[in-house]
């Protein structure tokens, strides 16, 4: 029953049924549309905000507290896009660049993802640790740069350290890094007199984030009928496991149930800002209607509604195991 409750007040959240909203107005084919620009803004808003609020976090964490789950998360970021690539290759019998950019996308981190993951942590008022959004980078990187050497290696192309300046410029890493040490530097004290804008109205700019990433997610699930099983399953099961591991990562490296679900909701997730900038530039055969629709037709949506509460609930019942 209490699995049943985390469920519904996930489902009935205001971040998810906007998300719900954003896609009902595409099925109706509404002339709802954001204002140019919003989009972007709104992104960058929230990734600035996350590392902002994870920099004074960290600062007031012993480095004795983060080394061990932030090793986790790059061990994570270093397996999930080999096994991704491997899946994608001997089962989905796809080629070198459709398995690697899979790899690249799933390996990495969704921040609205983990944002939705840390929001149901607090409106369930369960815990976890403050330096998760430093883990977010840690995670980001790591994983993209495995699926392009592998590619690069396979096909022997000289394009990688293109696609990881793609990666280390773009807005995603720079936002992030730049609010992480921004915060760090300053501290809870010199970040206050800008907290109403960055941390008080970050639920409201996240649920207009989620309006449109609906309306985006929307127009994606009219292509999942071609992408064949291969790519629906994968972007179902993928998650799960990926999930499950990092949640396993997240307890064993001593973080609490909170924080190991959140960690596994990170892993279980998919990028569609870094990695599809990468991929564009790194492996231009890819096809993009394939790991676009994967991520943002199906694994983002599963996810949101029922992939977060299920990590969650896992992490609650291995936690016993690990004490």
């Amino acid at each position: 029953m209490e699995s049943l409750e985390v469920l519904r007040s996930n489902l009935l959240s205001p971040i998810v049924l906007a998300f719900a909203l954003g896609m009902i107005a595409t099925f109706i084919k509404s002339d709802l549309r954001f204002p140019e620009g919003l989009y972007t803004g709104l992104s960058m808003y929230l990734l600035f905000s996350i590392g902002l609020k994870g920099g004074v976090e960290l600062s007031d964490t012993p480095l004795r507290e983060f080394w061990l789950p932030a090793l986790s998360t790059i061990a994570l970021g270093l397996i999930t896009p080999a096994i991704a690539y491997a899946a994608a290759r001997k089962i989905g019998r796809l080629d070198v660049p459709n398995s690697a950019a899979l790899a690249a996308h799933y390996g990495s981190v969704s921040a609205v993802t983990f944002i939705a993951a840390t929001m149901l942590m607090q409106r369930l008022q369960t815990p976890y640790e403050g330096f998760m959004p430093t883990l977010v980078a840690l995670l980001e990187i790591p994983a993209i740069l495995v699926a392009l050497l592998i590619a690069s290696r396979a096909m022997k192309r000289r394009t990688l350290g293109a696609a990881m300046r793609e990666v280390l410029a773009g807005r995603t890493i720079l936002l992030l890094l730049g609010g992480l040490v921004i915060g760090l530097f300053s501290g809870r004290e010199g970040v206050a007199p800008v907290a109403p804008l960055f941390f008080d109205l970050f639920r409201g700019a996240l649920t207009l984030f989620l309006l449109e990433m609906g309306m985006i997610t929307a127009r994606r699930l009219i292509e999942v009928r071609s992408v064949g099983p291969f790519i629906f399953g994968f972007a179902i099961l993928a998650p799960v496991l990926f999930g499950a591991m990092g949640v396993a990562c997240g307890l064993l490296s001593g973080l609490s149930p909170g924080g190991a679900a959140v960690l596994g909701a990170m892993a279980a997730s998919a990028s569609y800002i870094a990695a599809p900038a990468a991929v564009r530039i790194a492996l231009p055969e890819a096809n993009p209607s394939l790991y676009l629709t994967a991520t943002l037709g199906i694994t983002f949506p599963f996810n949101l509604s029922v992939g977060i509460p299920l990590y969650l609930w896992l992490a609650n019942q291995l936690a016993g195991f690990t004490v």
